[in-house]
């Protein structure tokens, strides 16, 4: 007896097959088409920026994104990372360690300034390095938890990185245990951890190798092209680590963590693993947005930011990479230009008088529970996750089904 076709196979089996070639030069065309778009806009222009903080943002949610959508491990404190990554490039990239006087690889002019200034892919490397140090930190009270309780140590995480931004201008660093007496002679007497909201400003503008000037406020493209070098480059880490045996053991932890435990995956080392890196991509980000902004603000760390990026990845797709690409740019635009600039000033046209930048967050939150009714899965899941939840969407009819019969 041999077995028939169903419709939905036949229907299938009927469309014309693509040449296996098809999705590579796709993506080589959009490629070019994302490497040259500066060329259509002033060096200047609006959408430019935009477009910078949205692969800023993509390279932030990518990091989370291995926290939470492959290793299953809900962040509610992702803003820390962001935060180390600024700090990171406001000590070292600026005049804030005013007694100091380091230069490495710097333009001639700023090596004319007093305090600590650094290369900017020196400064990138040593913020992966305090993130990766400061992710891991916070993954060890996490070992023992699950679900709610590790957001819970997260978010206390955040909160704490929080208020050590905003007091740290009160934290005198020659008073420091074991190590006050080096910073002192390093940085004198009076130097604090942080520069509270008055902020760390001007921050050094980014100078790379082989490039005669620093970066200019006014001519965007480079920054831009600096910040897709970074987005291709975590796209490249992810995939890699998704498809290697670590990010197996992240999902099969995301899964059900006693089964991988029992099937030989060493829970530490693994959740460790998604941490740091998390972190790492954070950090980098976050050395970029300092530079970028020139200006490195405690007030810039709220809690709300984790929840801005969090929100990335779940209206992107769970553990879709390309999924939380799409996220990213369409929160970030969303927040930095429709928002702002084409929806502002609709309240007051209907006789209200509030802006709707005032209700931002409720925007997103609305976004969200449309997003958790309509698409659970997120705009591009990621295939697994789109078969099991479609499974439980069927096992749950199934029955309902019977209970009627």
């Amino acid at each position: 007896m041999t077995a028939t076709a169903t419709p939905e196979k036949k229907e299938r089996s009927g469309r014309p097959a693509l040449p296996g070639w098809t999705k590579y030069a796709v993506g080589v065309a959009v490629g070019l088409l994302v490497i040259v778009l500066p060329f259509f806009y002033d060096p200047g222009s609006a959408f430019i920026e935009d477009c910078t903080l949205a692969l800023a943002y993509v390279v932030m949610a990518l990091g989370l994104n291995i926290i939470v959508g492959f290793a299953g491990l809900l962040d509610l404190g992702y803003v820390a990372f962001f935060a180390i990554g600024a700090y990171t490039v406001g000590w070292f990239g600026s005049t804030f360690f005013a007694d100091a006087n380091i230069h490495i690889g710097v333009a001639e002019i700023t090596g004319n300034l007093p305090g600590i200034h650094l290369n900017f892919i020196l400064v990138v490397i040593i913020a992966i390095v305090f993130t990766t140090i400061a992710g891991m930190l916070i993954g060890l009270p996490t070992l023992r938890l699950r679900g709610d309780y590790i957001a819970i140590v997260t978010l206390a995480f955040g909160e704490i990185i929080g208020r050590i931004a905003i007091n740290g201008d009160e934290i005198k660093l020659a008073k420091i245990p074991l190590l006050g007496g080096l910073f002192e002679n390093w940085f004198g007497a009076d130097q604090t951890m942080t520069a509270g909201r008055q902020g760390i400003t001007p921050v050094d503008k980014i100078k790379l190798p082989f490039v005669a000037e620093p970066f200019k406020s006014l001519d965007l493209r480079p920054w831009y092209w600096v910040a897709l070098f970074m987005v291709g480059l975590v796209l490249f880490v992810s995939f890699r680590l998704r498809d290697s045996r670590l990010g197996r053991a992240w999902i099969a932890l995301r899964e059900d963590e006693v089964a991988a435990a029992s099937m030989g995956v060493p829970l530490v080392k693994t959740k460790l693993f998604a941490y740091g890196t998390g972190a790492a991509f954070g950090g980098m980000a976050g050395a970029f947005l300092g530079s970028y902004l020139n200006t490195v603000n405690a007030d810039q760390f709220q809690f709300a930011f984790s929840i801005f990026v969090l929100a990335m990845v779940i209206l992107g797709g769970l553990g879709s990479i390309w999924g939380v690409v799409i996220g990213a740019v369409l929160l970030s635009f969303i927040n930095n230009r429709l928002i702002p600039d084409v929806l502002n000033s609709v309240p007051q046209k209907i006789g209200l008088d509030f802006d709707l930048t005032q209700l931002s967050f409720g925007i997103f939150g609305f976004l969200l529970v449309i997003m958790m009714i309509l698409r659970p899965e997120g705009l591009l899941p990621e295939r697994r996750r789109k078969i099991e939840l479609t499974e439980s969407e069927a096992t749950t009819d199934e029955a309902v089904y019977s209970a009627r019969v």
